[in-house]
C-alpha cells in the first residue's frame, strides 16, 4: 500500500508553462538600444502624421456637413 510519502509529485501545469516560457525567452535575439530607439521614432512619426491626416479629413467632413446643412 502506497503512502503519501511514496507518491512522486508531478510539476503543475502552471509551473511547467512558466519553465517552458523562460526557456523560450532565453533563445530570443533581443534588439539593441539603437534599433529600438530608431523604430520607436518611426512609430511616433507615423502616428503623428496619421493624426494630422485624420484631423484634416475630420475638418473637411465637418465643413462639408455645415455647407450641406446651410443649403437645406
Amino acid at each position: 500500500m502506497a503512502t503519501k510519502t511514496d507518491k512522486v509529485k508531478k510539476p503543475s501545469k502552471i509551473g511547467k508553462a512558466i519553465k517552458e516560457t523562460s526557456s523560450e525567452l532565453k533563445k530570443v535575439s533581443w534588439p539593441g538600444f539603437k534599433k529600438v530607439a530608431k523604430q520607436t521614432g518611426v512609430v511616433l512619426a507615423v502616428v503623428f502624421i496619421l493624426g494630422i491626416v485624420l484631423f484634416g479629413i475630420d475638418r473637411l467632413l465637418s465643413w462639408l456637413y455645415i455647407m450641406l446643412i446651410g443649403l437645406l
